[in-house]
């Protein structure tokens, strides 16, 4: 099994006060945007940690550029087994008492992660907190933004209710203090999927979870994604993630639930044939079109084509014609 490493954690006499980490995976061309906005962060110590989860297309070697030039990037270089894995290798490196997440492609706004650790410092019963996100297109269009209540996504993540579990506005928006995060067992490798959901639920139950009433995380829509690819999995383990915190929380041992998801693992290529981009791309559209921009006519257009009995499509098109 490969793994490497390059670059030395942290800089200075001073460790880091924030170690964010990042899994990556053929993804070259949008590497460097969202190194640049991480690491351009002012007013705080922090130690970038990128996970290389055996990339091929060039992405390697880009991180490897950035760990010669700043002290601050460690790279770490592993054969694929996901980003779960990656992410529990990243977040056992990491040195900083806060552990900020960071997806690839998406960028953090100026600011983000030194307002997380001010809020982390002054509220001590809070053990992560997340920020507003703005969903943006594959071109950067704005698509909306979320911003979620507190109060509400503190109390859906401590729920039984299989339907009611839900998370931050998004993965990328999290920061988490490292001792909690090692105190409810970090990432667990049965996720391959909904391993963000798995562990908000569990950080939830030692603490509260604190959410900036600000867009301070900017995340990319692509068609692609895991969360739309793989639909029907991520269902099926919010299922099992509240079934284990039920077990959890009764005392009893949740050992044959992590078994069930253990279980789910892609299965061939991800479903993202034509019928799965055209829902992508009408989605893209129709949110655009809400916000009169010019731009949803392509992404209709391209719906159609990938599948011409769209019909939503059709509509959306004819009424913006």
């Amino acid at each position: 099994m490969r793994s490497s490493v390059t670059g030395a954690p942290g800089s200075g006499a001073d460790g880091p006060e924030v170690s964010v980490v990042m899994g990556v995976y053929d993804c070259a061309s949008a590497l460097s945007r969202t190194l640049d906005s991480v690491l351009s962060e002012a007013g705080l110590r922090l130690e970038v940690i990128v996970v290389d989860d055996g990339s091929t297309d060039g992405s390697g070697d880009l991180v490897d550029r950035y760990a010669r030039t700043d002290g601050r990037v460690t790279v770490v270089h592993e054969d694929n087994r996901g980003l779960t894995q990656a992410l529990i290798r990243g977040c056992a490196l990491a040195r900083g008492e806060f552990v900020a997440r960071q997806d690839v492609g998406d960028v953090s706004l100026p600011g983000r992660l030194r307002k997380q650790r001010e809020c982390l410092e002054s509220r001590s019963e809070a053990v992560f907190v997340s920020c507003g996100t703005r969903v943006v297109g594959p071109g950067g269009e704005h698509l909306y933004d979320v911003l979620s209540d507190e109060s509400e996504v503190t109390r859906a993540l401590r729920s039984l209710d299989a339907a009611r579990p839900r998370g931050p506005a998004h993965h990328g928006t999290v920061m988490f203090r490292r001792a909690a995060y090692e105190k409810v067992g970090g990432y667990r490798a049965e996720f391959y999927f909904a391993q963000d959901l798995d562990l908000w639920v569990r950080l939830a139950e030692v603490g509260d979870h604190a959410v900036l009433p600000e867009i301070l995380y900017q995340a990319v829509a692509a068609p692609g994604s895991i969360s739309g690819t793989y639909r029907r999995e991520q269902v099926v383990l919010t299922r099992l993630i509240a079934e284990s915190a039920r077990r959890r929380r009764a005392g009893a041992s949740d050992a044959d639930v992590l078994a069930r998801a253990a279980a789910i693992r892609p299965s061939g290529p991800p479903r993202a044939g034509r019928l799965a981009r055209s829902r992508a791309l009408y989605f893209i559209g129709a949110c655009l079109g809400r916000r009169r921009d010019p731009a949803a006519m392509r992404y209709l257009l391209e719906a159609i084509r990938e599948n011409p009995l769209h019909l939503k499509a059709w509509c959306r098109l004819l009424r913006a014609g």
